[in-house]
């Protein structure tokens, strides 16, 4: 029987032991609601944020290209955005690669790298390029028929230079050069990157009467070294060019009858300038309206600075060709001078190679220029 005291301790027991009850029943409603709370806060930030977001580019739509012309199916397929970066690649081809112990060109291509620590600098033989091609160009197939159906390997070289670049961007040159200068101060500093989308030099200025005994155009533009972003315009032409006159040449029968003398024409140099000057005079990129007059050789002879045609940077003669003696070139140490070509004509049989430097060496004793080979 309870007496007064006994009912007191009783008491006092029950309210201790509902009052840890309750604390305990708080304290763990408070625990599974902290995680619940931040949990909906953190959805919330996900939401806002994703709402403050800009919504994702749509989907390229799948379309029948069957119907495009070359160069439409070519704009398709790799979009130009002169704002973006230039990629960081070096894009060189030759049959062997620099891991191979008779590798002839290791000086070259090493100052490549030294030069641009950070890119991707990429040897491409010749079964590399055909597995790359068919991978970047599988959608447009009579790129690719050109491409196999090209009798000489100069003109599958000079075509995969415009090939990979148009598709991928970066650098290329060809393996017997020597990077003097990082690609990083080819574009003066006054020139912002996100305007320029193709970057070329000079190959030869000859102000003389005869030019045209030694060279196939008044100025022309070296193709042995070039730098572009993806989906250029002038890229996009060229392969559209080479590709239907090869295919043209393959169906009249005459593309076996090619002679190596009419490199310069088909793919080479020659061909290169023409489309260059074509795309300085188009007036889909052009205000011709407005232009003070056609842009030719007028406007580069003579040039010692680069000169900036719209989203195009020309170098001069020297960036790309100094120490060659003539034609107002300078030396290796000028400040404009950032690549040197050996001009080994790699492409040729052993008994024509460094015929250009013998003609040189005339040439300067009997004021000659050398003939473009």
């Amino acid at each position: 029987m309870l007496n007064p005291r006994r009912a007191l301790i009783a008491a006092a027991f029950i309210l201790t032991v509902f009052f840890l009850i309750s604390r305990s029943h708080n304290s763990e409603s408070a625990s599974t609601s902290e995680p619940k709370d931040a949990e909906a806060e953190a959805l919330s930030a996900a939401n806002a944020q994703q709402r403050a977001a800009p919504p994702p580019p749509p989907q390229k739509p799948m379309i029948d290209m069957s119907g495009m012309s070359t160069y439409d199916k070519l704009a398709y397929a790799y979009e130009y955005d002169i704002e973006s970066k230039f990629p960081a690649y070096i894009w060189q081809t030759w049959r062997k690669t620099p891991s191979e112990g008779d590798f002839e060109f290791r000086e070259q291509e090493a100052s490549w790298s030294i030069e641009h620590p950070g890119f991707i600098h990429e040897v491409i033989t010749d079964s590399v390029a055909d597995t790359l091609l068919q991978l970047l160009y599988g959608s447009i197939p009579e790129v690719l028929e050109a491409y196999h159906a090209l009798p000489l390997p100069v003109l599958k070289a000079d075509l995969f230079r415009y090939l990979i670049l148009y598709a991928r961007g970066g650098i290329y040159s060809d393996i017997d050069t020597y990077a003097i200068r990082s690609a990083l101060e080819w574009i003066p500093p006054q020139i912002p990157k996100e305007t320029v989308g193709l970057v070329i030099g000079i190959e030869a200025d000859p102000d003389r009467p005869d030019w045209a005994d030694w060279y196939s155009r008044r100025i022309q533009f070296c193709q042995w070294t070039i730098q572009s972003k993806p989906g250029h315009p002038v890229l996009r032409d060229i392969i559209s060019r080479i590709t239907n006159q090869t295919l043209e040449m393959k169906k009249s029968g005459k593309l076996s009858a090619f002679q190596g003398n009419r490199v310069v024409d088909l793919t080479g140099p020659a061909v290169w300038t023409d489309t260059i000057m074509d795309y300085f005079n188009d007036e889909r990129y052009f205000d011709m309206e407005n232009s003070k007059g056609r842009i030719d050789y007028r406007n580069f002879t003579g040039m010692e600075t680069s000169k900036r045609v719209g989203d195009v940077v020309v170098l001069p003669i020297t960036s790309f060709s100094p120490g060659v003696g003539q034609m107002g070139a300078k030396d290796y140490d000028d400040p404009m001078a950032f690549v040197k070509h050996d001009f080994e004509g790699t492409w040729k049989p052993e008994s024509e190679r460094h015929i250009g430097e013998i003609v040189q060496e005339l040439g300067e004793g009997q004021g000659e220029a050398p003939k473009e080979q």
